[in-house]
């Protein structure tokens, strides 16, 4: 996970070859488990779930936390609650990558105002669980998050990245919550995902060849409870 490295231009930020696969605006963050400062109050903004990680952008401006990112890989205790009583939500536990701006890990609960609570957190589980299943295929499971990379160098990304690639992806779920991002709200940086997504370590990253970027600038810096080894 990362603090303040998934943002760019009022929008977010993702990496070379990796998809949004769902969106949806008018979503609150709440952290737990942490002294630092950044992760005080509740949050309001926008949720992603990628082909590689779960992105949290915060509306408000002026917030030390402007946008949080947590690879599949990092996530645990992962569960999808439903009171009886109250606003279906979802949990989890996420352990800091190295140079990410924060240490150790952080607990976080994320609703959602206009609902999708349940279908977003299954499609996260499924998502997870894929990208869990091949980091350990890969022989290292009990390895700490890859380090985050500055993104390098970044540019306005084309339409294909808004949406899932044409024919993969079935299981995504339907829901009056979820839309696509606004045009002009994604940002794509030239450097891949250093962790494995849903598609596993061996991802041919697809660099939208008949693109011309715009100049470059440089970037500054799921009751159904199911739990991740």
């Amino acid at each position: 996970m990362s603090v303040n490295t998934a943002h760019a231009n009022n929008g977010v930020l993702i990496h070379a070859g990796e998809y949004i696969l769902l969106h949806s605006d008018g979503v609150t963050m709440d952290f737990s488990g942490q002294d630092n400062p950044v992760f005080k109050g509740s949050k309001q903004g926008r949720i992603y779930l990628t082909s590689h990680r779960l992105i949290f952008n915060n509306k408000k401006p002026a917030d030390q936390l402007q946008s949080f990112s947590a690879p599949f890989i990092a996530l645990s205790d992962v569960e999808l609650e439903q009171p009886v009583f109250g606003a279906n939500y979802i949990k989890a536990k996420v352990r800091a990558q190295p140079n990410g701006n924060f240490i150790g890990e952080v607990k976080f609960k994320l609703h959602f105002k206009s609902g999708g609570a349940i279908e977003y957190g299954q499609a996260l589980l499924r998502a997870a669980s894929t990208a869990q299943s091949n980091y350990h295929r890969g022989g290292a499971p009990n390895d700490d998050p890859p380090p985050y990379t500055p993104a390098g160098a970044w540019h306005e990304a084309p339409p294909p990245a808004y949406q899932p690639p044409p024919g993969y992806y079935g299981w995504l779920p339907t829901h009056e919550a979820f839309s696509g991002p606004a045009n002009g709200t994604v940002f794509v940086s030239d450097n891949p995902p250093p962790y494995p997504g849903i598609g596993g370590r061996n991802t041919t990253y697809y660099y939208y060849p008949y693109y011309t970027p715009q100049p470059c600038m440089n970037f500054a810096f799921i009751p159904i409870p199911v739990i991740f080894p």
